[in-house]
This record gives structure tokens, C-alpha cells and sequence, in this order.
């Protein structure tokens, strides 16, 4: 899959740390795995595949932290606000872009939820109201 859009830029929530990516170089998936969830504080996250030569960090890399998730798994975030905006496994020819802290459209949508096998019980929208903004 290659995104037509000419070039996307991403960044933390406090606006530090910036990064550019060529293309979405795989599809959107949302991830549900134990640790996704847990830190993002989340129910899934909104990842998508994007080929090492595609992605570079654009600002504020000094303010860049990281953590080894699991062997050979480093995620990468602000160490400034907490965003967490990148993983990578060395081996692998593509980084893990979180496409929420993308600041452009990427122009294309989900295909699929992966690691649902880690789902949790409280984890369904499915009947529930739904609201465009939070109502008091």
C-alpha cells in the first residue's frame, strides 16, 4: 500500500518532538494487545507499518525517551508531554507509526483489529449511544 499523499507530518501532544513520514507503507490496523492498552491508556491504538527509509525525526529528537517493552520492542515518546508516537523492532525493515499523533490526513482508513485475543470484557461499543461531543 502507498499513500498518495506526498508527505505526512506528525508530532506530540505538546508539539516538541516532530517527525515526517514519505507514506503509510502498510495498512491501519487498530491494536489491542496488553501492552498497546496499557500504554496508551486505551482500549486499542491506531498503528500503521512505515518503511525505516520513509520515516525520520524532524524536531525536538533530544526530548525523545524510550522504553523496551518486550525484547527487542522499543517505543518511543515525548519525554516532555508522554506521547508515545513510534515503536520499532531493529530487525524489522519498518517502524510502527501511532497514526493518532499524525497532524496530516492520511487518506485512508482501517482495514482491520489485530491482537483481539487480548481483548478485555468492558471492551463493546456495540449498541451503546453514540455522541459527537461529552455531554454532562
Amino acid at each position: 500500500m502507498h499513500n498518495p499523499v506526498k508527505l505526512l507530518h506528525g508530532s506530540c501532544f505538546c508539539k516538541t518532538v516532530h517527525y515526517q513520514a514519505d507514506s503509510l507503507d502498510m495498512p491501519i490496523s487498530h491494536c489491542h494487545c496488553h501492552s498497546c492498552r496499557k500504554v496508551h491508556a486505551a482500549a486499542f491504538v491506531t498503528t500503521a507499518g512505515v518503511m525505516r527509509e520513509h520515516f525520520r525525526w524532524s524536531q525536538g529528537v533530544e526530548f525523545l525517551s524510550s522504553f523496551e517493552s518486550s525484547p527487542g520492542k522499543l517505543r518511543h515518546f515525548c519525554s516532555r508531554c508522554g506521547s508515545h508516537l513510534m515503536a520499532e523492532r531493529e530487525h524489522q525493515p519498518h517502524v510502527i507509526v501511532r497514526v493518532a499523533t499524525l497532524d496530516d490526513d492520511p487518506g485512508t482508513q482501517p482495514t482491520c483489529h489485530i491482537w483481539t485475543s487480548h481483548d478485555v470484557p468492558w471492551l463493546s461499543h456495540e449498541g451503546l449511544e453514540q455522541c459527537e461531543q461529552w455531554k454532562a
